[in-house]
């Protein structure tokens, strides 16, 4: 737990810092926010830099306190290294999906952990699915992996209708990046949770057959 506070309160920092500047300096969001356009042209750092960027307090403050609340279970089965593996790593599939869904709409933006930290929520299921979730306003424990299905799913709904300025693709991205670098680091998870596995592999496989289809 020691080397998981000092690693959480690193990237926390990092984030509330990099955040407040960006809320006090339009230049510097501008700069660093994800940005199709820029990117386009070669500025391919905001796809890493924008995950440090949030619109307000709110945002920043309910991305890192999922983070928190997620963060010890990846390091408790996959260590301090890995644990940063899935954190970068989902942070950078957020982007690219995001990327691959908006690579046409050059004035398309967006700013925020929230690829990064659905990545580490999305390791936490996989290591520990028999664990209960409470969502906000709802005092009824949801297992893990069904929580995992049906958030997906709802990524799904809210990108193919663009419900709400959330990046659903960003969010979707993070959560392959969670699974797919887990299952990687961790293989033993096929022999002890291969049902888990599939089921949260069913939503995935929906996505990029809808993308195939036209229908997203």
């Amino acid at each position: 737990m020691g080397n998981l506070s000092v690693v959480l309160l690193v990237i926390i920092a990092a984030n509330v810092i990099i955040s407040f500047k960006g809320f006090n300096d339009f230049a510097f969001f501008e700069k660093y926010k994800f940005n199709i356009g820029s990117i386009r042209k070669g500025e391919q750092f905001r796809m890493f830099s924008s995950g440090f960027l949030h619109v307000n307090t709110a945002h920043l403050f309910f991305n890192m306190f999922t983070l928190y609340f997620f963060a010890d279970i990846v390091v408790s089965f996959l260590g301090t290294f890995n644990f940063l593996i899935v954190y970068i790593g989902s942070l950078l599939l957020g982007s690219l999906l995001s990327f691959y869904f908006h690579r046409d709409e050059y004035y398309y933006s967006a700013v925020g952990a929230s690829g990064a930290v659905t990545g580490v929520l999305y390791s936490a299921i996989l290591l520990q699915p028999d664990m209960s979730l409470y969502l906000f306003l709802i005092p009824i424990p949801i297992p893990a992996y069904v929580f995992g299905v049906g958030y997906l799913l709802y990524s799904i709904y809210g990108m193919k209708n663009k419900s709400g300025n959330i990046g659903h693709d960003a969010h979707f991205g993070g959560a392959i990046g969670g699974y797919v670098i887990t299952l990687i680091l961790a293989s033993w998870l096929f022999e002890e949770h291969l049902l888990m596995i599939v089921l949260l592999a069913i939503p995935i496989i929906l996505l990029f057959v809808l993308k195939k289809l036209g229908k997203l």
